[in-house]
């Protein structure tokens, strides 16, 4: 099991860089046109030596903005946060859910109610007529 091991690592390496290099925008790459760090990916994978070009030279990798991490950023910027029982906007919200859920309600009822009505007057008629 152990011997298969490079080969998988080789093949995941090569699989990592390919599809990397097809999700990276255009303008984040470096020193050759997109097609063509395809092609080296392609082409130089069994040798690493495509997969390890990609990723050393091919992708511009830049740091976070302002030189902070994401969890930096967000203990600077606490949005607060509101429950939704306190919340007027979400309140509104379903008020105008219920209207529109009674209104349909309302509709449907009456239309059973119709319908019953039909069906007693086709029961009656039946009746007289035998």
């Amino acid at each position: 099991m152990l011997r298969y091991l490079p080969f998988l690592l080789v093949l995941a390496l090569w699989i990592y860089a390919f599809i990397d290099c097809l999700n990276t925008p255009e303008e984040e790459v470096r020193g050759l046109p997109k097609v063509v760090w395809v092609i080296i990916i392609l082409l130089f994978g069994e040798v690493l030596v495509g997969p390890i070009a990609w990723l050393v030279a091919g992708r511009n990798r830049r740091g976070p903005a302002g030189g902070s991490t994401p969890s930096e950023w967000h203990r600077n910027h606490r949005t607060q946060y509101v429950a939704p029982d306190d919340n007027p906007e979400f309140l509104n919200s379903l008020k105008a859910e219920n209207r529109k859920d009674e209104a349909l309600l309302k509709d449907w009822e009456a239309d059973l109610r119709r319908r019953e009505e039909e069906l007693r007057r086709r029961e009656a008629g039946e009746e007289s007529e035998s």
